[in-house]
């Protein structure tokens, strides 16, 4: 739980300097976009279950 407090801060951190220096967020801007990159470590996860 401690890893994903500490990502989402420095997530967020990232966010604010990027919306500060206004710079284009390198994220999905759309929850389509947002679902493909969880499907994607989903897939990845999977992957790595089946080959233990």
């Amino acid at each position: 739980m401690k890893t994903i407090i500490l990502s989402l801060i420095s997530g967020a951190g990232c966010g604010f300097l990027f919306g500060f220096l206004r710079l284009p967020v390198p994220a999905p801007p759309t929850l389509a976009g947002i679902a493909g990159i969880v499907g994607i470590f989903l897939g990845y996860s999977m992957v790595v279950l089946i080959r233990r």
